[in-house]
This record gives structure tokens, sequence and C-alpha cells, in this order.
């Protein structure tokens, strides 16, 4: 990550250079199951904290030839999270949860998504995943997902893929934003 948005800028650390949160002592003597929720939280927190200090207009502003921006990006996440961690879990649809069809609508930014609007969403969606999740195993499986059953092992691997490469998409474009 740039200097822009570090591990330790998004996790209130000192302002010294540092490893991530994951890389602690205290996390690496943990069971697997905590050691997933730390990376997962890790990279929850720093796709959402890559909004922090710009512009709306800043995040908004498409850099790509995709639908990708910054505010996207951390909708998506939210998108990201339901998908996951509700349907998969609960079963119901995602018309039921109220979110889109597919994984490209969930990019569209409406004209009252904001930083504050879209980080709280997301941050509520995070909060939501840990207790759907809260009571299951890593073998437990998970039979509301299109792709069929899953274990929450999978899941929690797949999610963390999918934050890793979303965070290394914002701190390209969050960097190309700051130098501008």
């Amino acid at each position: 990550m740039s200097a822009s948005c570090s591990w330790a800028t998004v996790w209130n650390a000192s302002p010294t250079p540092s490893y991530p949160p994951t890389f602690a002592d205290q996390v690496v003597a943990q069971p697997a199951r905590a050691q997933f929720e730390a990376f997962l939280d890790e990279h929850r927190g720093a796709l959402n904290g890559c909004l922090d200090g710009l512009t709306e207009e800043q995040v908004r502003r498409s850099l790509v030839a995709s639908r990708t921006t910054l505010l996207g990006l951390v909708k998506h996440a939210t998108f990201v999270e339901k998908v996951w961690f509700d349907e998969a879990v609960t079963c119901r649809s995602r018309a039921e949860i109220g979110i889109p069809a597919t994984s490209d609508e969930s990019f569209i930014l409406d004209d009252d998504d904001t930083i504050a609007t879209v980080q709280h969403a997301h941050r509520e969606a995070c909060e939501a995943s840990r207790h759907a999740t809260s009571s299951l195993g890593l073998d437990d499986i998970l039979h509301g997902h299109r792709r069929g059953p899953l274990p929450l092992r999978w899941v929690y691997l797949h999610v963390l893929r999918e934050l890793a490469q979303h965070c290394g998409h914002a701190d390209i474009l969050r960097e190309q934003l700051i130098n501008e």
C-alpha cells in the first residue's frame, strides 16, 4: 500500500511504518477461524478507510475504463458482504436482501451515495456478516449461494481474495487522485 492508505493510517496506529495487525504474534497463535476473521477485518477496514480524506468528487472520479471508482469499490464490497454472508447463509434472494442482481450493477453510484453513507453501509454489512457467521464453524456448509453448497472456510478465503484485490485497486486509484 502507498503511504496515502497505509495499514498504520487505516488502523490508527503510530505514524511510523509497521506491519499490518495480522502479523502480530497474538494473531499468528490464534486458531484458524480467528486468523481468517482478523485478515478479513483488516482488509475490510483498509478498503473502507481508503475513502478517508478525499472529496466527494474525487471518490466518484472514473480513472479507468470500467465503472470502478473508489466510492464504487466500497459500495461493491458491501454487495460482496451481503452476497456471501447474507444470501449464502440465510438463503434469501438478492431481491429480498435489496441488492443488485449482478456484481457489475453493484458498482453503480446513485446521487445519494456519499462517502459517509457508503462507508456506513459497508460497516453495517461487515457487522451483519460477523453476526451471521458467529455461530458457524469453518466446515459448516452454506447453502444459499448460486454456486451451490460451500463450506464457510471456502467463503472466507474467497471474500478475502476479493477484498485483497479491491484493496490493491483502491490503493492505485487513491494514489492517482492524490498525485494529480
